[in-house]
């Protein structure tokens, strides 16, 4: 404990500038969470005070009516499963191969490391684009399948060149008294790098998973069968197009069918943003952690 005789008397400047920080954060978590809020609230209430505007602050009227309705939507359902399926899928793939990539390029007995390192580096910045990413997976016959949305995108540049500097933070001793020991190198990648990697893997599966997703470009693309959608294509076809098939039929004898439908959509929303809010708080610990150490080393 710091005695008061000897506590730092902080100048105005320094006092100013702390309160501009607390300004300034303040209103960026305010700028980020309100939304969320006001989908929240407005997923409750009312479909009245919806339409009228006065939903604000608080909810009005509270009911769960459209969280019902859209329990009772098997093609939500549908869509959760196929979403659980290519983020689970999706993401062992692209752990498993930014691991098999960035192990090597972090070694720098590995002949031809800079070349290879320049060549997946330049990905980052020039790509063939979309209609010949489109014709590749429409001749190797991945159209209307999982792997359309799973193989195209199995490693994101940046987030192997964080995993590689994580592993160039592994002390060398350890590899080395493995190799005097008779291993070889998918032993000592198994066995000793991987397990001293949970932060970084961690870090690494939350980006992965969340960015999958939040994904829906891809199916729009990739996709021709509706009962293989994901969950966000059909949040946007509920949404932007205000698609919802016998839903919308099953509603449209209720004199309040524009209120419920709305309030319909925003419980949409919190429906597909609930998984990655459950999630955060399992793997926050090592998130930053993860970056920081992937950050400090070239």
């Amino acid at each position: 404990m710091f005695d008061k005789k000897h506590h730092i008397k902080r100048s105005a400047g320094e006092q100013i500038f702390d309160g501009v920080n607390v300004v300034l954060l303040a209103a960026l978590g305010f700028a980020t969470l309100y939304p969320f809020y006001y989908v929240a609230i407005v997923s409750i209430s009312g479909g009245q005070y919806v339409i009228q505007g006065a939903v604000r602050w608080i909810p009005l009227g509270i009911n769960f009516k459209s969280y019902e309705i859209l329990m009772d939507y098997p093609a939500l359902w549908q869509s959760y499963a196929n979403t659980l399926l290519y983020v689970s899928v999706g993401t062992a793939v692209n752990l498993v191969m930014t691991g098999l990539c960035a192990f090597p390029l972090s070694k720098k007995r590995f002949f031809g490391r800079g070349f290879f390192t320049f060549l997946i580096v330049f990905t980052m910045f020039f790509n063939g684009g979309l209609i010949p990413r489109f014709i590749v997976v429409r001749n190797l016959g991945m159209l209307n399948t999982m792997w359309a949305i799973v193989l195209p995108t199995a490693i994101h540049t940046f987030y192997m060149i964080i995993m590689r500097t994580f592993f160039q933070s592994i002390p060398e001793s350890l590899s080395e008294s493995a190799y005097m020991d008779g291993a070889n190198d998918i032993v000592i990648l198994i066995r000793i790098v991987i397990p001293v990697s949970v932060p970084i893997i961690a870090t690494l599966t939350l980006f992965y998973a969340v960015g999958r997703w939040n994904s829906f470009l891809p199916a729009l693309i990739y996709l021709r069968s509706a009962s293989k959608y994901p969950l966000q294509v059909f949040l946007r076809n509920m949404v932007v197009q205000g698609s919802m098939g016998d839903v919308s039929n099953d509603l449209g004898a209720a004199t309040d069918f524009l209120a419920i439908d709305t309030t319909v959509k925003y419980s949409g929303i919190i429906y597909s943003a609930l998984p990655s809010l459950l999630l955060y708080p399992f793997l926050q610990k090592y998130f930053v952690r993860g970056l920081m150490i992937g950050s400090l080393k070239g």
